[in-house]
């Protein structure tokens, strides 16, 4: 029995998120990566980074057992091994980093997560650092598509503090910690990445 995830959505927006991320990242320093999920994101961006070191991070075992087994297979010397983060949870296992990524983590947590995620990210990141996150999100009202409409009812269906986030709360928060948005990038398949600064 296989410990690697499948994630046949990571496959498809990997090559889109590695061009974002061509024009966001540091030339040097470690990015930590919050809610890796299968795994598959940390190698890839391990691979076309590979002047970069990948703190991938999970707080499901199960999702740390298939990073684990995506990292074995791609035998990359700057992926380093699964920390157990929770955003929610304090402190932090990691004190520092360069650059931080969340995909596809917001509309699939509670509210407070994505507050914890930018108080987090205040402590760990230094003024101009980036922070991005991708994923749907509605802008001014609009979900951009009805197949959004529908994720964000089938999301509150399965957990009622789940679903799409405002762009403008998301920014309001950040905000509130010491981030700026600096860029807002539209994606494949009706998603955003948000790129913010620690000011």
């Amino acid at each position: 029995m296989t410990l690697k995830q499948a994630s046949p959505a990571a496959v498809r927006n990997a090559p889109h998120l590695i061009e974002v991320l061509r024009g966001t990242l540091p030339d040097q320093g470690k990015i930590l990566e919050i809610a890796s999920g299968s795994g598959y994101h940390a190698t890839a961006f391990a691979t076309a980074f590979p002047h970069l070191t990948w703190q991938p991070t999970d707080a499901s075992a199960e999702a740390r057992a298939s990073i684990a087994a995506y990292a074995e297979e791609g035998e990359l010397g700057n992926l380093h091994p699964a920390l157990d983060l929770d955003v929610m949870r304090h402190p932090w296992p990691i004190t520092q980093a360069d650059a931080l990524i969340c995909i596809n983590m917001i509309h699939i947590s509670p509210w407070a997560a994505t507050v914890a995620l930018f108080e987090g990210a205040a402590r760990v990141l230094a003024p101009g650092a980036p922070l991005l996150t991708y994923g749907p999100y509605i802008q001014h009202g609009d979900f951009g598509a009805q197949s959004n409409v529908e994720f964000d009812q089938s999301l509150k269906s399965r957990n009622a503090e789940w679903g799409l986030r405002e762009v403008d709360d998301v920014t309001r928060t950040a905000m509130m910690v010491g981030f700026v948005l600096d860029n807002v990038v539209p994606m494949p398949a009706n998603n955003l990445s948000l790129v913010f600064r620690r000011i």
